[in-house]
């Protein structure tokens, strides 16, 4: 197996305004999120969130604490959410084993434990899809599945925007510290997430982008309101959104995606909304 990693510093958004189409993507698209037998990671400077994914083919793939952590285990003073977006999966943590198939996730709270990941079928390889956020205190561990979560029905097919927004990693369903994690489905002929577009200053967030056509893609929506900026996605691609900049997106085909949140709350409404006409 094999681990990679980066860091990515936080921008100025006064900066973020002069940036290059080539300076936006190296500084908030992550490109590569699975590889055969790899784990790879960003360790992002936005409120220390790690985003990244394991795809075991041949072997048990460990999730290995990374230089920047400092500490011996990964789970040592973090939490977890896990997504499996491929074929079913196994995720050992300690002397537990959890079985994840398709669209199912895991919460894994703090503690000095090894977490592996590994594939039922190598000739359908699950894909593991994590966020990571430091933690205070440990929250007991917790599968989750669709039929756990809190689901939201959102848009119309009229405004392009018909959506299930699936709340499965968040306080209405179990205890974090600060992680939040969720799946917004968007039905066939919506293209449009996250409208109107919306910031948190309380948080950053990560999107994932899965379920893409592979001759589709996803135009990303970012920066300040008055200073929009965009980055063109395929699938199994990720971005990373800081607390001053919208996130939403629009694709040439529908699509899916997972929101992950960290931050100073916990609180899924608490979001600062600018008119659909406000943007620039």
């Amino acid at each position: 197996m094999k681990t990679n990693y980066e860091l990515r510093y936080a921008a100025n958004p006064q900066d973020a305004k002069q940036y290059t189409t080539e300076r936006l993507r190296k500084d908030f698209l992550i490109e590569t999120v699975f590889a055969k037998d790899e784990v790879n990671m960003v360790y992002s400077m936005y409120d220390r969130m790690v985003v990244g994914g394991a795809m075991p083919v041949t072997e048990a793939l460990q999730l290995e604490a990374i230089d920047p952590l400092k500490q011996p285990v990964f789970l040592m003073r973090r939490e977890l959410g896990i997504f499996n977006v491929g074929g079913k999966g196994k995720v050992k943590v300690g002397d537990v084993t959890f079985e994840l198939d398709y669209k199912e996730a895991l919460y894994l709270g703090s503690g000095e434990r090894e977490v592996y990941f590994e594939s039922v079928d190598g000739n359908k390889p699950a894909k593991f899809y994590f966020n990571s956020a430091t933690a205070h205190r440990n929250h007991p561990d917790k599968k989750i599945t669709k039929a756990d979560a809190e689901v939201a029905e959102l848009g119309s097919l009229e405004s392009s925007n018909h959506r299930y927004i699936n709340k499965m990693i968040v306080n209405q369903v179990l205890p974090t510290c600060q992680l939040q994690m969720g799946m917004t489905e968007l039905a066939p002929g919506s293209i449009w997430n996250t409208m109107p577009a919306h910031v948190h200053s309380r948080r950053m967030e990560a999107y994932f982008y899965f379920e893409v056509p592979e001759d589709q893609a996803v135009s990303h929506f970012m920066g300040e309101v008055e200073e929009t900026r965009h980055i063109w996605m395929k699938g199994d691609q990720a971005v990373l959104s800081p607390e001053w900049s919208i996130h939403a997106g629009a694709g040439t085909s529908n699509y899916t995606f997972i929101w992950g949140m960290a931050g100073e709350n916990l609180d899924y409404g608490d979001q600062d909304f600018a008119k659909i006409t406000e943007l620039k």
